[in-house]
């Protein structure tokens, strides 16, 4: 049982595609950011081309093999191959584990995914940004090896017991995805009453309800001004009058809320500065990005004294007499901001980009400030609470990740004795 070593009890990237391969020779590829923290390996619909293909794309395996990836394995890309009517090949990032007769697969596969795996192979990892190990040094890491039959018995147990986990996993993130739409349905139906009720189509918008009289729709660049930001250029004169200040990227500006976290500075001449710097209740939107983010609005409070922003990140400024800034930007999540973004978007493979003028053209119903402010402040009730059931989730998520990680250490380092032990408390606390 001691003294084994993972090359001892398993083959070490056995197989790989030669250079002579087939041009033409398609598979699907799978990188390390395919598995995921709990193991489970995601095939690509889109095929690759052996000739096209990166050149980390070569180790090929078998169905049940593991895969260990020898990059920041802290992260936990470890899974097994799994079956697949079409060829599949690995990144070499990945150290790719065959059983032999002397451990079980799945035995194997779980015990890679323990902590007593995981924190070794992480000791013996060399580098700082991205600590990596080598495959031989893989094998060479130690490996609890019982009778086969206690193996199996580990692996029967653990396939029942992380079923449970995984099924609770799947239904608080259905449940997390089910807020997510009542938040958006919620703030859709009190911003725009009737919007979800099927209105009947008619003028530029047909998805907009007929508006009432103490709110017509008013187009954004009537109570609006844009500001445009500011160019990286490296040829910028700097000899002068200059600031260094804080600086906003799209990185920075997500939906409903902003990223402060890689904030970076740059030195402009003071009078760019003057004319490109935010102000407390500047409605951010960015010019590009995932379609169903196109023109989400995210209200700018200040974070940073003197914060410039990117070319790429629209700064509204509302009138303050005629348009609040937080009622702008929950439009903007509505069903009918994501309509008209969405609809006006321009396209390209993977992203979508929109402009100053369809920004400024975008229909808002004006209702009074104090009601515009009373409408808002009601969808932001909704949007709280639905936050803090979210972060309940989140925590029984994590709670369940590492349960799941501490049972499958404790059993195959034989902490307990699964031939006795009762799944029955595994997720205790912890109810579907």
């Amino acid at each position: 049982m001691t003294g084994y070593r993972i090359k001892d009890v398993a083959g070490i990237n056995r197989t790989v595609l030669p250079e002579s391969t087939d041009p033409d020779f398609r598979f699907r590829y799978i990188d390390i950011s395919a598995v995921d923290e709990l193991g489970n390996v995601t095939v690509p619909e889109e095929e690759s081309v052996f000739a096209s293909a990166p050149s980390r794309a070569r180790r090929t395996a078998s169905a049940g093999s593991v895969l260990v990836s020898t990059v920041r394995t802290y992260l936990q890309a470890i899974g097994k191959v799994p079956v697949a009517a079409e060829p599949l090949v690995f990144s070499t990032g990945f150290a790719v584990l065959e059983a032999t007769s002397r451990i079980d697969a799945r035995y194997l596969a779980y015990y890679c995914r323990s902590h007593t795996f995981v924190d070794e192979v992480v000791a013996r990892s060399t580098g700082v940004s991205y600590p990596a190990i080598s495959a031989s040094e893989v094998g060479c890491v130690p490996v609890r090896v019982p009778p086969l039959e206690e193996q199996r018995h580990i692996a029967d147990f653990l396939d029942t017991e992380t079923a449970r986990i995984d099924r609770l996993v799947e239904l608080r993130r259905l449940q997390l995805l089910r807020l997510d739409e009542r938040v958006y349905a919620a703030v859709s139906e009190t911003l725009i009453p009737d919007l979800l009720a099927r209105p009947q189509p008619s003028g530029p918008w047909p998805w907009l309800p007929t508006m009432a009289d103490d709110r017509p729709l008013v187009r954004l660049g009537y109570v609006c001004r844009l500001q445009n930001g500011l160019t990286v250029d490296s040829k910028r004169d700097l000899s002068g009058d200059v600031v260094t200040r804080p600086y906003l990227r799209v990185a920075n500006v997500q939906a409903g809320h902003v990223d402060l976290d890689s904030v970076v500075e740059i030195t402009v001449p003071r009078d760019i500065a003057n004319r490109t710097s935010l102000r407390p209740g500047d409605v951010l939107m960015t010019e590009g990005g995932d379609l169903d983010k196109l023109g989400r609005g995210t209200v700018w409070r200040g974070e940073l004294p003197d914060c410039l922003h990117q070319n790429h990140v629209f700064a509204l400024r509302p009138e303050p007499d005629r348009l609040d800034g937080d009622y702008l930007a929950l439009m903007t999540r509505t069903l009918h901001g994501r309509c008209y973004f969405e609809s006006t978007g321009s396209r390209t493979t993977n992203l979508a980009s929109t402009n100053s003028s369809k920004i400024m053209s975008f229909p808002i119903p004006l209702p009074s400030v104090a009601a515009q402010r009373a409408l808002a402040g009601e969808a932001q009730a909704v949007i709280e609470n639905s936050q803090a059931a979210k972060r309940l989730l989140e925590r029984q998520l994590g709670l369940l990740s590492e349960r799941r990680q501490a049972l499958i250490t404790a059993a195959v380092t034989g902490q307990f004795d699964v031939s006795t032990a009762s799944g029955r408390n595994t997720t205790e606390g912890i109810s579907a």
